[in-house]
């Protein structure tokens, strides 16, 4: 049976389903890579965020539903390191949505927008411990490009990040 998987554009409105999202995916990913206090206020900061940020419509944001329950987002935007790249700074499935295809989509249309807006690059960072997220995005065509980076997530433990990247033809 198909399954009804639609993606489109955030707007402000759409604030409190992306924060679920997330909230979750976050909870589901990394918390267990934090001190139980620090990831319950990561969570709930990621819960409550987003309306102003889509308020402010700096960079795109893309959430998909399945079957009308929004499961998955993405956010991106020109690259602040890599100029006439673009950059997806978040890329989160509920995990609700896990293996149902969504996230699939989602890229999909990341991915054809990125590319509709002039870009021929595109690259991501993700936790190099998580590796549900990379096998994802080498699904989707990204490789690594060998760059690795601590980043620190507020607690003062860098976490080592792994870049991604795709060229778009």
């Amino acid at each position: 049976m198909a399954r009804n998987i639609t993606v489109f554009p955030a707007s402000p409105d759409d604030g409190g389903a992306v924060g679920e999202i997330h909230s979750e995916s976050w909870k589901a990913a990394y918390s267990g890579f934090f001190s139980p206090e620090f990831a319950a206020e990561a969570i709930r900061q990621r819960r409550h965020r987003w309306h102003d940020v889509l308020a402010e419509g700096e960079n795109t944001a893309m959430p998909a539903a399945l079957e009308g329950r929004p499961l998955a987002f993405s956010f991106f935007g020109p690259s602040p390191t890599r100029p006439g790249s673009a950059e997806i700074f978040g890329f989160y499935g509920h995990p609700d949505g896990w293996g149902s295809g969504v996230a699939s989509a989602l890229m999909t249309a990341s991915l054809l927008r990125i590319r509709e807006d002039g870009f021929g690059h595109v690259h991501l960072w993700t936790l190099r411990d998580t590796p549900r997220s990379r096998r994802f995005y080498v699904k989707n065509g990204f490789a690594e490009s060998g760059v690795v980076r601590g980043h620190d997530y507020g607690d003062g433990n860098p976490l080592d990040q792994v870049e991604y990247e795709l060229f778009l033809h």
